[in-house]
């Protein structure tokens, strides 16, 4: 079983310098998969990345969009497929599955539905659960500033840290840190992670 992310850049070509967020995008893909086969850049915008341990990939994606959204006026579209993997390829775009069929899929229904994030998996009734809980998440996650991304990516990467150390590294202050997690709801989206772990743990 493993999960695999499709994605692309929202507003990419409004955006005068690209380099600034492929530059962005690669560092984020790095960090989740240090093998860079693992993950892909094709089509000027659009990404692919497989979250082996599938736990993560709900954190995976919200990682990525943190990146992302502390690039003024972008975003982005975010599909994830869990599933089994058939072919291992050179690289992610040559392997198969179910995980990469099921993300590809989802992928390609979310502009029409207009909705940033979307999950498939073989359980309809958890696919229907997990995308209403991601429906109402969105609901602050689309709107995120570039302060509160900010303090979602680094209360990602270091999530033991003190809001004072967060404080520090980014130059304000812990009264400040701490209201800038309570505009991106980070409490409420860690839960939901929690919650998605939980879920697929006992379904698939």
């Amino acid at each position: 079983m493993t999960s695999v992310i499709t994605g692309d850049i929202i507003k990419s070509k409004a955006q005068a310098n690209p380099e600034v967020w492929i530059t962005t995008l690669k560092k984020a893909l790095s960090k989740l998969e240090s093998d860079h086969s693992n993950w892909k850049i094709y089509r000027g915008d659009s990404f692919q990345i497989e979250i082996e341990d599938v736990m993560r990939s709900f954190e995976a994606a919200l990682y990525i969009k943190s990146c992302i959204k502390m690039i003024r006026g972008l975003d982005v579209r975010i599909a994830i497929g869990i599933g089994n993997k058939t072919y291992q390829g050179k690289n992610v775009s040559e392997s198969n599955g179910e995980a990469f069929i099921f993300s590809g899929e989802t992928f390609e229904s979310l502009k029409k539905e207009k909705q940033n994030l979307k999950i498939k998996t073989k359980d309809t009734a958890l696919n229907k659960e997990l995308n209403l809980y991601f429906k109402l998440a969105l609901i602050s996650m689309d709107n995120w500033t570039v302060n509160s991304a900010e303090i979602v990516k680094l209360s990602l990467e270091q999530p033991k840290a003190l809001q004072q150390e967060l404080a520090e590294q980014v130059g304000t202050n812990q009264n400040a840190i701490s209201k800038r997690q309570k505009r991106a709801s980070l409490d409420a989206i860690l839960e939901l992670d929690k919650l998605y772990q939980q879920k697929l743990s006992t379904k698939l």
